[in-house]
């Protein structure tokens, strides 16, 4: 399905800024929405005249009218004459009877979208919004139904005058954003509670307040839950206001609700706000939980990463200390895969999530690689080229120790006694990871590989744990070129 911004800038009517507008009243739409109990749809107009869908929001507490999604789809003949004026007039436009829509009488609202301080010289009216109530569900609206008409009214009214949605709000909502079903309160200008939901009672009451929230000050209810001490957001009092459009979260008794601001205006001038609360206890604690499980998790990769330097270390040592070449060759080798383990399990212990970026990791292997196995007579240069990027850490660990004994490799045997260059190039597409290792080394027959432990703990990690394929290519005297193709569906799954 096309997005807002494809179906907008397909049309090439509107500048960024504008796209940006719609993207802010687009995600207000489910608040729209359940407040006026009616589906609501943002058209913005074509190049030939007329207009197309770019956003649909069904109420989720009334019968909506849209069965299937309009967005993408012209605007209907019964509502073009009412998009039309809305759009040219800047003015809001009612229908003066029952629209018809399958069967279903309606009524239709068009509200134009009013961009304030445009920097161009365009047309401020940037689009339109509709409201389709189904007439068909009416019944006697209770207390509450009225307040959110009138809620949505007031900002239909905002959206006109270029009030609504504010920039200043927060554009990205945390886990947990209230909705009008979780609770509404509407407090005047002074701060004066005018109407509070049952929802939004209970929230309340479940932090202590044991009375009715209409005639009391938000902000002094708000002031006597907070226990003496407890450090509070700094925007508590801005949001329990209404002054500024901004969310914050209060907690009492145990108790968490996430509090989310929007003023309301008349030709710029504020009459008041609505509140909106939900009880976020329960997700609150969940953050919490992962929060405490990222710290647990990052300290174990910390230790492994010491443990694994003490083996490391130890292993140095005991091959300092033997007398044995072929031995001190072999713990040489173990230190060298033992440190690239460990290289990862540092990378992972820096970050909050179980992903790394292995460019960083592989910058550091590359240079272990380069120091420890060079011998005396070898001068070996290292370069890298392309990009491997992000990859789960449950295949960083193999890919990481099967580049090293590659690039140990080529290394030692490639370049063993002369000067040289090592070069491995990182092509990654949505489907495949390629990597390729060249030496401009001695070089072997094509079609030899050997037989060392160093080439079976390659062909173990690439074929067997990432499910990839590996080639060596080459000739004598030419260099040998070592080909590793990964399906990225094995390191996204």
């Amino acid at each position: 399905m096309s997005t807002l911004s494809d179906l907008v800038h397909a049309q090439g009517l509107l500048n960024d800024e504008d796209v940006e507008w719609l993207h802010r009243l687009a995600g207000d739409g489910q608040l729209l929405a359940d407040l006026a109990s009616a589906d609501i749809v943002i058209w913005i107009a074509t190049e030939d005249g007329s207009f197309v869908a770019v956003a649909h929001t069904r109420p989720s507490g009334a019968a909506t009218l849209f069965y299937r999604d309009i967005v993408g789809e012209r605007v209907r003949p019964q509502w073009k004459t009412q998009v039309q004026g809305a759009f040219d007039s800047g003015e809001i436009v009612d229908s003066s009877s029952p629209d018809w829509f399958e069967e279903t009488p309606t009524r239709v609202r068009a509200v134009p979208i009013l961009r304030a301080r445009r920097s161009d010289s365009g047309k401020p009216v940037i689009g339109v919004v509709t409201r389709h109530t189904n007439l068909g569900e009416a019944r006697t609206p209770s207390r509450q139904q009225i307040t959110f008409d009138e809620c949505a009214n007031d900002l239909f009214h905002m959206i006109a005058g270029g009030d609504f949605p504010d920039l200043a709000a927060p554009t990205s909502p945390r886990r947990g954003a209230p909705r009008a079903s979780d609770g509404l309160i509407r407090i005047d200008v002074d701060g004066i509670t005018t109407f509070a939901s049952p929802n939004a009672l209970s929230a309340f009451n479940r932090m202590g307040f044991d009375d009715e929230l209409e005639g009391e000050s938000l902000a002094e209810v708000t002031t006597r839950l907070v226990p003496p001490g407890r450090e509070v957001d700094e925007s508590l009092p801005v949001v329990v206001t209404g002054r500024a459009p901004w969310r914050t979260d209060i907690e009492a008794r145990g108790v968490t609700v996430s509090l989310r601001a929007i003023p309301l205006k008349d030709h710029g001038s504020r009459i008041g706000a609505i509140i909106l609360c939900r009880d976020v206890s329960e997700l609150r604690h969940q953050e919490q939980e992962l929060i405490t499980k990222d710290a647990t998790i990052r300290e174990i990769h910390h230790r492994v990463k010491n443990n694994l330097q003490t083996v490391a270390s130890l292993l140095r040592i005991q091959a300092r200390r033997t007398h044995s070449d072929e031995a001190r060759d072999a713990l040489t080798q173990a230190m060298r895969r033992v440190d690239a383990i460990a290289v990862v399990h540092d990378t992972l212990a820096q970050g909050l999530t179980q992903k790394v970026d292995f460019d960083e990791v592989f910058h550091r292997v590359l240079k272990l690689v380069a120091e420890v196995a060079a011998a005396p007579n070898t001068r070996a240069r290292t370069q890298s080229t392309g990009r491997f990027g992000v990859l789960p850490s449950e295949y960083a660990t193999p890919l990481a120790l099967a580049l090293t004994e590659v690039v140990t490799n080529a290394v030692e045997h490639g370049l063993a006694g002369k000067e040289g260059t090592v070069t491995i190039d990182a092509t990654r597409t949505d489907e495949n990871l390629h990597v390729s290792v060249r030496d401009s080394g001695h070089g072997l027959p094509e079609g030899r590989v050997g037989q060392g432990l160093g080439t079976q703990i390659i062909r173990t990690l690439i074929q067997g744990e990432l499910g990839g394929s590996i080639a060596w290519h080459g000739s004598e005297g030419e260099g040998t070129e070592v080909s590793i193709d990964i399906p990225l569906r094995w390191l996204t799954k």
